[in-house]
């Protein structure tokens, strides 16, 4: 387990980490669980976690900063809502030293779907799957074309 926070009544978000498009991510009972895995595999840091006013053992919301960016997780959905599996998109984290970021994931758990590698447009890509079914390319940018 990483080291925590609770969100407290009328606190917000680290302001700087709350800039574009912020991927919010829906678990059914593994958003905690998720959120300590991404800090050993991506260096993430826990920006703080509310409990379930239900059921404590499942998070309302939790939040962890990756990379300078913000990722939201939940375990709650609408009584109706059923749980989906994820599909048809990635999280992207471009990084100047990608067998850094590589093989921390890698050696943490992800599983390598496609391998890092140099890419026909330069950059190095690689794409990886989490334990929770979430995957991730890591993306270091190639030399400026001359």
């Amino acid at each position: 387990m990483s080291d925590t926070a609770t969100y407290q009544a009328g606190t917000r978000p680290d302001p700087s980490v709350m800039r574009g498009v912020i991927p919010y991510l829906g678990f059914d009972g593994e958003a905690g669980a998720a959120a300590d895995f991404y800090v050993r595999a991506f260096g993430a840091r826990d920006l703080g976690r509310l409990p379930g006013e239900d059921d404590p053992s499942r998070l309302m919301h939790c939040q962890v900063e990756i990379n300078g960016g913000a990722l939201m997780m939940t375990d709650m959905r609408g009584p109706d809502e059923p749980v989906r599996k994820p599909q048809g998109f990635h999280l992207q984290l471009v990084v100047d030293d990608g067998d850094l970021w590589w093989n921390r994931a890698v050696e943490a758990g992800c599983k390598v779907v496609m391998p890092f590698e140099r890419m026909f447009w330069g950059d190095r890509w690689g794409l990886l799957e989490d334990p929770f079914g979430i995957t991730w390319s890591v993306d270091e940018p190639g030399p400026e074309p001359a």
